[in-house]
């Protein structure tokens, strides 16, 4: 019982839990809507456990989603950029940044209603810096810029748009397969070594979060 008061005081722990169970939840419902699965507890099955296996990163599949509606593995996919918690061995945005960055929006958006109104950002009763929400911004701009030029570049070394996109999202976020060629049942092996070097270079700068590898690239680190 103290353990789970532990995590209902963790800020990421309610919303990481509510929204990848119930992006599950979600998933199932169409697979069975749609006639995927005619057992609405086969379809649930399937997709919670795919959905949580590939958003918590751990890679695992226990049957060939992309052989369903294209919109449930994309969704899976998109829900691997940010619902790993801060700390964890997943990469991308993490589910605190995401929180930090709704809750900003909201700060942005009762700012212009009551321009004189002074709404700080909370999380949990505790009062966030401006310098941290300006990383945050700071990280989601070269998190997007990321993926849209190594997605160019996978497109330019001749992937189809589908594995490279999917590659990209996949590597970024250290989620494991992808869609297209790097699908469930398939593997990387498909890649050019390009196309390889390519997603290699995004599974780390997503693994050590951007700013520790791409610092390397700046005059002013290698200046004595």
């Amino acid at each position: 019982q103290g353990g789970i008061r532990a995590y209902s005081r963790c800020p990421e722990a309610i919303p990481f839990v509510a929204t990848v169970l119930g992006m599950g939840v979600l998933i199932g419902l169409y697979l069975w809507v749609t006639d995927v699965y005619q057992d609405p507890l086969t379809a649930l099955r399937y997709a919670v456990f795919n959905t949580v296996s590939i958003a918590t990163t751990a890679g695992f599949a226990n049957t060939d989603y992309e052989q369903w509606p294209l919109i449930a593995p994309l969704l899976m996919i998109l829900l691997g950029m940010f619902s790993t918690s801060s700390g964890s061995t997943g990469g991308g945005i993490k589910m605190i940044r995401v929180l930090m960055l709704i809750k900003q929006t909201r700060q942005e958006m009762i700012g212009i209603l009551h321009p004189h109104a002074v709404t700080p950002v909370l999380l949990k009763g505790r009062l966030i810096p401006g310098k941290v929400l300006t990383s945050v911004l700071a990280f989601m701009l070269l998190y997007g810029l990321s993926i849209a030029v190594l997605v160019a570049l996978m497109l330019l070394s001749g992937a189809e748009p589908r594995t490279a996109f999917t590659a990209i999202i996949a590597c970024l976020n250290n989620i494991g397969p992808g869609l297209g060629d790097v699908g469930p049942s398939s593997n990387y092996l498909s890649l050019n070594d390009f196309q390889i070097w390519l997603c290699s270079f995004a599974m780390m700068i997503g693994r050590l979060e951007l700013f520790t590898v791409l610092v390397l690239f700046t005059s002013g680190f290698w200046r004595k």
